[in-house]
């Protein structure tokens, strides 16, 4: 079997501030293999974007900092890489979709031009090139019209048009591994199914790597193979897709799929996980879930629970329902 692209073992990220240490992720591991979609889900806060932006040594300010672990990519711990090997990593091998593209888009920049810079930039495209190649790929992701509207600034593109305009720019210099933060939000439902149709595409036709951060369990079903659930700055289940959403081991996973629209629910308020998720400096003793967790015993106050294999690839950490599925499988 060969080695995953990407590999995060133990991953722990601190904030810094005023003397005092706050774990904000803790001991986060997963893998990605080529050609694979990863969703990465769990509500807001629960450390989905600072764990993917410590990927690429992003984080977003300077009081976060990675404290343990390995970020192996094609082999490359990217932990200890350098910085001007970071230059060379982003973008070129490693691309992100950020979750706003109007803020990450230069207002006053042409569009063209800022995807014609990386080519020259990494690709060491002649002006010429890198336009032609722009072009081409403002074309590929749906942009109508790409040589005219390559001209355009930001603000003349809509919502839908300014995300794939985004894609194109990550996907510029051809990267192995894409990051994908909430590419849908925001978006309404038709524009959001083009840009799902679209990354499933673009990794059928280049062999790409896809980590798809949300929240959203039905973008999971209809674009991941596989999936990783974090709940306060841990994650608590991950494995395939299927296995994950018929059988949740985690009783996190089973409220959030709970939570999810269904077209055949009867009509009324949907349902909803009780509580509120901890905040970093008060994390919970023992699981993090266990405040907002009806299936909760004594041992979930006092101990952290550890990932637990119940099946091929199907892992878990949780005191209650782990344990009782390894029973009936065993059975």
């Amino acid at each position: 079997m060969s080695a995953p692209l990407l590999d995060i073992r133990d991953l722990s990220i601190e904030a810094h501030k005023d003397g005092e240490r706050l774990g904000i992720v803790e001991r986060v591991s997963f893998s990605v293999a080529t050609g694979e979609i990863l969703g990465l889900v769990g509500e807001s806060g629960s450390g989905k974007t600072v764990t993917c932006r410590a990927l690429m040594r992003l984080l977003p300010t300077r009081s976060l900092r990675i404290s343990g672990g390995k970020i192996e990519f094609a082999g490359r711990n990217l932990v200890t890489a350098s910085e001007a090997e970071m230059r060379h990593i982003r973008g070129a091998r490693i691309g992100m979709i950020f979750q706003n593209p109007a803020s990450h888009l230069d207002p006053v920049m042409r569009i063209g031009r800022q995807i014609g810079e990386s080519l020259v930039l990494h690709l060491q495209m002649s002006p010429r090139e890198a336009k032609a190649q722009t072009i081409e790929l403002l074309r590929q992701v749906g942009i109508p019209d790409p040589q005219r509207r390559a001209d355009d600034f930001p603000h003349q593109f809509s919502g839908g048009m300014r995300q794939r305009a985004m894609i194109a720019l990550a996907l510029a210099c051809s990267p192995e591994l894409l990051i994908a933060d909430e590419p849908t939000t925001a978006l309404d439902v038709t524009v959001q199914a083009q840009i799902l149709r679209l990354l499933v595409e673009l990794r059928d036709k280049r062999g790409l790597s896809i980590i798809l951060i949300t929240h959203d369990l039905g973008v999971v079903a209809q674009t991941c193979d596989s999936v990783a659930v974090m709940y306060a700055g841990r994650i608590c289940e991950k494995g395939p897709k299927r296995d994950v959403l018929a059988e949740p081991l985690h009783p996190y996973t089973s409220r959030l799929i709970a939570c999810q629209p269904s077209a055949s629910a009867e009509a009324g308020l949907l349902p909803s996980i009780p509580g509120q998720p901890p905040s970093p400096s008060a994390w919970p003793s023992g699981c993090r879930f266990h405040p907002r967790c009806e299936r909760a015993i004594g041992l979930c106050r006092s101990s952290a629970p550890e990932l637990v294999t119940v099946r091929s690839n199907h892992v878990a950490a949780c005191h209650v329902t782990a344990p009782a599925r390894l029973a009936d499988e065993a059975a």
